[in-house]
């Protein structure tokens, strides 16, 4: 006779078992892992400009004071990942960042955020939005799979693998990246011409009145209270992985010089003794050819009317800008 309470038993453990089993890369440097490294080759810019709003040290003292630690210039540029030099928001705080040029939503990730965590497990997180016009943000749909139960005390650890889409995923020197695909056909936003992208500390309290929640509900837990001038999450810089850069005269630097707007055939002057390439990308991302300083014209017959994005690298810099196809 078979025991249908048993059963009924089994399948529900069955159910929590694999609901609660890690779902999301794991650990910088473990098989799996969506880190980025801040010296890959394929960022090819920073954040050039941070501006802050300080939340307090902890939130459910009000007479605490604010986070202190850091200052603005702390995240911009490369991403050393140096603890020291990093600006702390506090709870609940923000930094809205700015780039020399758009953010366009390419194959794979479009951007990297970049904390200072000293260990894979000890993980202060943030949401991440971005805006095409610096006023409307959508933040990216977040998950966080770590347990509520007890609170994550000030140096807890979390588990990576329980958390997508949200930023300080990743230690020191690993950024956790962020694909704008993920917010494709939002009413109100560019996802091919991102301006401004702001990070939102994660309170982490699990107390109704201060918790956060993912985009599924859930609230999510991190390390807290953190009652110091460093409380909250640790903004170590923004890189950027595809950057448009708006006119010709942005790549004058490479030497060579792509004359805009184009008909069919790129005309270029070049220099013999400092190689580049370039690489030509519908404006969706498609790569639809590559040419060398080998080359004074290239022909692309079948280059349709419309917009395109040119990669040219030159020894160690990359840049990204549009073209207009006559």
């Amino acid at each position: 006779m078979i025991n249908f309470r048993t059963s009924a038993l089994a399948i529900i453990f069955l159910i929590t078992a694999l609901t609660s089993r890690a779902q999301y890369p794991p650990a910088a440097g473990q098989v799996g892992s969506t880190a980025i490294r801040n010296d890959s080759s394929i960022i090819v810019a920073w954040a050039s400009h941070c501006e802050v709003f300080r939340g307090p040290v902890d939130i459910a003292n009000p007479g605490g004071g604010s986070a202190s630690f850091g200052n603005p210039d702390d995240a911009t540029g490369f991403a050393e990942g140096n603890p020291s030099q990093v600006i702390s928001l506090g709870d609940g705080g923000s930094a809205i960042m700015t780039f020399d040029g758009k953010i366009f939503n390419g194959p794979g990730p479009d951007f990297a955020v970049f904390e200072n965590s000293f260990s894979d497990d000890f993980l202060e997180l943030a949401f991440v939005e971005v805006s095409s016009n610096g006023i409307d943000f959508f933040r990216f749909p977040s998950v966080s799979l770590t347990d509520t139960t007890i609170q994550v005390s000030s140096f807890g650890k979390l588990d990576p693998t329980k958390i997508h889409n949200l930023a300080g995923k990743y230690r020191a020197g690993y950024g956790t990246p962020f694909d704008l695909e993920d917010l494709q056909g939002i009413a109100g936003l560019d996802v091919n011409a991102i301006t401004h992208v702001k990070i939102i500390d994660v309170i982490g309290c699990i107390q109704p009145e201060f918790a956060m929640r993912d985009s599924e509900g859930r609230i999510i837990n991190d390390p807290w209270p953190t009652p110091f001038s460093s409380s909250g999450f640790d903004l170590d810089g923004v890189g950027v992985i595809h950057l448009s850069s708006i006119g010709v005269m942005d790549v004058s630097a490479y030497n060579p010089i792509l004359y805009n707007p184009i008909s069919h055939c790129i005309s270029l002057s070049q220099s013999p003794s400092k190689p580049w390439k370039a690489e030509i990308y519908s404006i969706n991302g498609q790569k639809l050819g590559c040419f060398s300083s080998e080359n004074q014209y290239i022909c692309l017959p079948a280059l349709k009317r419309g917009l395109y994005l040119i990669k040219v690298s030159y020894e160690m810099s990359t840049q990204t800008l549009k073209i207009f196809a006559n």
